[in-house]
């Protein structure tokens, strides 16, 4: 049985109207939590996309 790996990443705006993505990419609970703290550090807009291996999320 073959394992799936699905990675995704993040788009925000920073709270001086800059718009961000993650550099890196995360499986789905990471990539919850770093939405969660973002979040509370004032990021709006904050979405989670799929993203295939080696691709970043496109700001």
């Amino acid at each position: 049985m073959a394992i799936t790996m699905q990675n995704f990443g993040l788009t925000w705006t920073d709270p001086d109207g800059t718009p961000r993505a993650a550099a890196v990419a995360y499986d789905k609970a990471s990539a919850e939590d770093r939405k969660a703290r973002l979040e509370a550090g004032d990021a709006t807009h904050v979405e989670i996309i799929e993203a295939k291996p080696g691709e970043l999320p496109k700001v």
